[in-house]
């Protein structure tokens, strides 16, 4: 279920998509997605570091 959540946040259709709920809900959401996105380049960051040592 964590998985789905995470694909769903990272869906580039999904991203830009208006959602029907309270303004701080929207703000709140739209911090996850860039956190997300943030981690998961930093992830790949660390791998190609770690690759090319």
């Amino acid at each position: 279920m964590l998985l789905k959540k995470i694909l769903y946040y990272l869906n580039p259709v999904n991203f830009f998509k208006k959602e029907k709920v309270d303004i701080n809900l929207r703000f709140m959401h739209g911090i996850n997605k860039i956190s997300i996105l943030l981690f998961l380049i930093c992830v790949v960051v660390m791998i190609v570091r770690a690759v090319t040592r």
